[in-house]
């Protein structure tokens, strides 16, 4: 489908998701977090969550409302926002980014930093609804921008490096 002649520009924020239709375009900028993104191809329909963290931690306030910082209750808006469009999971396509290394060569954060984390976590809740990715671009280091544009189903990915700022220079004493 060629590109609308209005396009509805939405920018997620971290903890923040957005559903919509053929007039959209959502975009984020990844660091360690990760985003979800579903697309319905017939019918011109899709989403994006931006997630921090995995879950709540142990001992949260319990709150009656899903929070989309917490990848499992991100992927829940998601699903009920599909449901209410009066479509299936199972009719859309489904694509992972992020869960980037923000700070390399920081030894205690190599094996399982919260970018890694984030990324199990996705792999786990997707296979716990029986959903099946289609595409992803995950870890490494850095940031990652994306553009996913609802009337077409792409995605555009520009990946960086972190940034390394300058040593500070002291003043003597």
């Amino acid at each position: 489908m060629p590109e609308p002649t209005k396009i509805k520009d939405v920018y997620l924020k971290p903890g923040e998701l957005h559903f919509g239709g053929a007039d959209t375009r959502i975009r984020t900028l990844l660091g360690s977090c990760v985003a979800l993104v579903f697309w319905h191809p017939q019918r011109q329909l899709g989403g994006m969550c931006h997630y921090l963290l995995p879950t709540r931690s142990k001992g949260h306030k319990v709150s009656d409302r899903l929070d989309g910082h917490y990848g499992d209750e991100a992927l829940a808006l998601l699903l009920q926002a599909i449901q209410m469009s009066g479509t299936q999971p199972s009719e859309f396509t489904l694509r992972v980014f992020g869960g980037g290394n923000m700070f390399p060569g920081i030894a205690r954060n190599e094996k399982d930093h919260i970018g890694l984390q984030n990324v199990k976590a996705a792999k786990r809740l997707l296979q716990a609804h029986g959903l099946v990715c289609s595409a992803s671009h995950v870890e490494g280091i850095g940031h990652r921008r994306l553009s996913f544009s609802i009337w077409d189903g792409e995605v555009k990915l520009e990946q960086s490096p972190p940034v390394q700022a300058p040593p500070r220079q002291r003043d003597r004493l």
